[in-house]
């Protein structure tokens, strides 16, 4: 098999392909031949020894993948070689196969394609567990989305429209203005050219936003928390921005607004059938159209190293994969 070695935490540029022997499952595990991976922001900070989890090394990184079973451990009974899966292992997608536990594999419904798959399981469902289960986002409220057209931002987008929310994503470009209005948003604030806060003022008649969804950190965070509306909800996704906010206290306070931290990689372990319903209800979206994941880039695994770059100097809209 082939796979992306990381040897020391760094740069991705240090990141190689190597040739090792193909993996072979255990009981209760199955081998994937992977047709795509998943390419997150995580991924990239796992790589530079940044991320909450510190893989021993060496390791292979990546977290989520889609292909086909190659073979199956003792034990397996609901998964068979030769059916189309798609995984979320943590580590391991960057390569040519993939042994994972049966328990975090899934089969895939009929026609939905591979690249579209192994996009789904962190960035989408992440965004289902934000917004159903932590935002308790309702048809009619208001949700903002910052940084709005990545990976997890559009995934918001579009999921916040299909439960009926009224949509403004938050962007840096006109470009990516163009990419969230064309998956649904109902407003577009560029926060480069625009005063954030006055612009929410205007949209929303001065209540603010309801629910605020944030996998950006930063500088925006601030404003953002001082302009969303009584009893609203603030989801704290993650930090692509790089700097990891001070939020005054009395903010929440002074709005009954509640301070949600989301963390979907704890609740998908403690709670997989609550996980799994989201994923399917997700997958009947897709089918039915209704969610449209934007696959921008396709990188060969050789060129794993650049798509990482992309994302750390955010320049991917939607996701990215790699094709082994």
């Amino acid at each position: 098999m082939r796979a992306l070695i990381c040897e020391a935490f760094g740069e991705p540029e240090h990141l190689k392909v190597q040739l090792l022997p193909d993996p072979q499952p255990g009981p209760g595990e199955v081998v994937l031949e992977v047709r795509a991976a998943g390419v997150n922001y995580p991924d990239a900070l796992m790589v530079m020894g940044q991320y909450q989890v510190r893989p021993p090394l060496p390791f292979t990184p990546g977290a989520e993948a889609a292909g086909v079973v190659s073979a199956v451990g003792e034990g397996v009974e609901h998964l068979q070689v030769g059916q189309r899966v798609v995984a979320f292992t943590g580590t391991g997608a960057f390569a040519s196969h993939l042994r994972a536990s049966a328990g975090v594999v899934t089969p895939l419904p009929d026609g939905l394609e591979f690249d579209v798959a192994a996009t789904l399981p962190l960035a989408y469902g992440t965004t289902m567990h934000a917004l159903i289960d932590r935002g308790g986002v309702q048809p009619g409220e208001t949700l903002l989305v910052l940084g709005a057209a990545g990976g997890v931002g559009l995934a918001a987008v579009m999921i916040g429209k299909a439960l009926g929310a009224r949509v403004i994503a938050g962007v840096s470009t006109p470009e990516k203005a163009e990419v969230a209005r064309g998956h649904g948003a109902d407003e577009v604030i560029d926060y480069t050219s625009e005063d954030l806060r006055e612009r929410l003022k205007a949209l929303t008649g001065g209540r603010g936003p309801d629910v605020i969804f944030d996998p950006a950190g930063g500088a925006l965070a601030e404003p953002a928390f001082r302009s969303i509306a009584w009893g609203g909800r603030y989801l704290v996704i993650g930090f692509a921005g790089g700097e990891i906010p001070r939020l005054p206290l009395n903010l929440p306070l002074l709005k009954g607004a509640a301070l949600v931290g989301v963390f979907w990689g704890e609740f998908a372990r403690r709670d997989p059938a609550a996980n799994a319903r989201h994923l399917a209800r997700l997958a009947g979206w897709v089918q039915a159209g209704t969610v449209r994941p934007l696959v921008s880039a396709r990188y060969e695994l050789e060129r794993a190293p650049e798509a990482l770059r992309a994302l750390l100097e955010r320049r991917v809209t939607g996701k990215v994969v790699l094709v082994p």
